[in-house]
């Protein structure tokens, strides 16, 4: 194996969106996470509505649809 070839190992703080903590190993030194075992639907058994990043909001914008001509739409 070559020397000085992999990056510095950290014992890193893992960081839920629920408040859980624990330890894991990365190459950075806190990681945030949405979802971990205590708080993911499949783990818990209850369901949750996770956001996926406006994938909605994403799509109206690509298309230049407005909320306006929907509700135009939606009337007629």
């Amino acid at each position: 194996m070559k020397d000085n070839i992999h990056p510095t190992l950290y014992e890193a703080d893992v960081v839920c969106a629920c408040g859980e903590r624990f330890k894991a190993y990365s190459t950075k030194k806190e990681i945030r996470v949405e979802l971990c075992s205590k708080c993911h639907p499949f783990f818990t058994g209850k369901q949750k509505l996770v956001d996926t990043g406006g994938r909605v909001d994403r799509f109206m914008r690509r298309w230049g649809i407005k909320e306006e001509e929907e509700e135009q739409e939606e009337e007629a």
